[in-house]
């Protein structure tokens, strides 16, 4: 038994010796193969990378970049290679495989390890094969990616042993299309390559495109097929540039609605034609360029957080606004409409120079937090978040003001004042506060739709001029005081507006709008969904 004891321990000491001596001669046969990179003519040079690959360690990925940007040199003295940074009259030296200091060495007794197009491609080939391998999915997707944009011919093996190995299912098939696209770039077999134009039309997108489109110009079953296949491509890019026009134009049509439901409030209960609401939507997005200053300023943690922030501030400013502008003006003008908009009219100046006196009238900067940058990728169409995020907010928005009309005491004093003003006074509801609180709730909405436009436009004294006319459009259109005409009419505007633009330009786009609302309106005055109220009744 004893003896038996010994000889198990004896055997596992051997196995943990044989196991420290592998582990010793790893590092010396990855330190011989990048002495080997400055040894030699250029074939030599390329030997050396195509081992540093097979060896598949992460080091050697990094001593193939820095040897693709021409930073490994030779010491004359040794052979030995390191990473080396002019330093004046010197060489800083590194080792390029742990990054060590490893001192300084003359100018004359260094020479650069020389790189030309046949090592660069080697190199291209050899980072593919190692980035292929990593256990980052990140780094295997940003090289199947990288590889079928470069379509290089050299990397086919290489996809092959990634392929084999691969388990997500997504990254391997990129890797996949990778092949193909390297595929029809070769000089493989005519029927290998017809067989890899079925993998780059499934792909589908504007890239494969761009790699079938030179196939299909040439003669023969490759040019006959390649045909074939990129007019399944431009067949699914018309769905999705359709699919994408739609969503521009929901995405502008919510930016409509965003700039008009507080009009559509005001305008619905007080028949107020107020020209100062666009400088609301301008208070909102100041608003947020100084709440964003101030967390950076004093609390740079929460500068991230800013919109957030901004969205109750911007409310509740714009909101007091609204107020002051309806107590101290419009008050004294109801059943004057000529008089109101002339005064509002002015308001909207004073409001826009005292801005102008305070902000400067240069365009301020308000910085998009990180979760609201970079695209959604929705079945071949990019989808940028931001605009994603204003469509949900103004979904967000209409929602809430629906709840608040419908199941408050409030929006019951609202609708009542909406449909018959003197029988809401005569049934007790204080109709100038209701006025009052009604201008100052579509303010203070025009002040939130500051705050998303500051995401998207510029913030400037001008910036509610953009939006004045397009809101009265809107509210006209849907039927004045009706919170689903409004939504109808910003998103069909929205969508028709982009449709016509790539044919009648920007300009001439919101003419022909305009033309054919007021046609519209000429056959039908009250809108697309008519309310009833004290102008229909009277």
């Amino acid at each position: 038994m004893l003896c038996r004891t010994i000889s198990l321990i004896l055997f596992w000491l051997a196995c943990l010796c044989l196991s420290a001596q592998v582990q010793a001669q790893e590092q010396p046969d990855l330190a011989s193969l990048v002495r080997a990179l400055g040894e030699g003519s250029y074939g030599q040079t390329e030997s050396a990378i195509e081992a540093l690959a097979a060896s598949g360690r992460p080091e050697a990925a990094y001593v193939l970049e820095q040897l693709a940007e021409g930073n490994l040199v030779s010491r004359k003295a040794d052979g030995a290679v390191f990473v080396g940074r002019r330093d004046g009259s010197s060489y800083v030296l590194a080792d390029p495989l742990t990054g060590a200091d490893a001192g300084q060495a003359p100018r004359a007794g260094v020479e650069a390890i020389r790189v030309n197009n046949r090592i660069r491609r080697a190199i291209r080939a050899a980072m593919g094969s190692l980035t292929l391998q990593s256990e980052d999915a990140g780094q295997r997707r940003a090289a199947a990616a990288a590889i079928f944009t470069a379509r290089d011919p050299e990397a086919i093996e290489a996809l092959d042993t990634a392929i084999a190995a691969e388990r997500d299912p997504a990254i391997a098939a990129l890797m996949r299309q990778a092949r193909a696209a390297s595929v029809l770039n070769s000089d493989r077999a005519e029927a290998e390559k017809i067989a890899a134009l079925d993998v780059i039309a499934a792909r589908g997108d504007r890239d494969a495109a761009v790699v079938l489109a030179p196939l299909a110009e040439g003669e023969g079953p490759l040019a006959t097929a390649a045909g074939a296949a990129l007019e399944r491509v431009q067949a699914r890019l018309a769905w999705i540039d359709l699919a994408q026009n739609v969503f521009f134009g929901l995405s502008l049509g919510s930016v409509l609605l965003l700039a008009a439901i507080g009009l559509a409030v005001t305008f619905g209960v007080m028949g107020v034609i107020n020209m100062a609401h666009g400088e609301m939507v301008m208070i909102g997005a100041y608003t947020t360029f100084m709440v964003q200053q101030l967390l950076r300023s004093y609390a740079p943690g929460l500068s991230e957080y800013a919109l957030l922030f901004a969205l109750p501030a911007a409310f509740l400013l714009a909101g007091l606004v609204g107020v002051l502008i309806e107590r101290g003006v419009i008050r004294f003008l109801y059943g004057r409409p000529l008089e109101t908009l002339l005064a509002t009219w002015g308001v909207s100046l004073i409001l826009q120079q005292g801005v102008r006196s305070l902000f400067g009238a240069s365009n301020k900067e308000v910085s998009a937090p990180s979760w609201l940058s970079g695209t959604v990728d929705v079945m071949g169409a990019s989808l940028t978040v931001n605009r994603l995020a204003i469509v949900a907010f103004s979904m967000a928005v209409l929602a809430g003001l629906m709840l608040l009309l419908k199941a408050t005491r409030f929006g019951l004093s609202i609708r009542a004042v909406t449909q018959n003003r003197r029988m809401a006074a005569s049934m007790g509801i204080r109709t100038p506060f209701i006025d009052a609180m009604t201008f100052g709730l579509g303010s203070g909405i025009a002040g939130i739709a500051g705050v998303a436009l500051s995401q998207i436009d510029n913030v400037s004294p001008n910036l509610g001029q953009s939006y004045i006319i397009d809101s009265f459009l809107v509210v006209v259109f849907g039927g004045v005081g009706s919170l689903w005409g409004t939504l109808t009419a910003a998103m069909s505007l929205g969508i028709v507006n982009k449709f016509l633009e790539p044919y009648a330009g920007a300009v001439l786009a919101k003419i022909v709008i305009l033309v054919l609302v007021i046609l519209f309106i000429q056959k039908r005055p009250r809108g697309l969904f008519a309310q009833k109220g004290r102008a229909v009744e009277a």
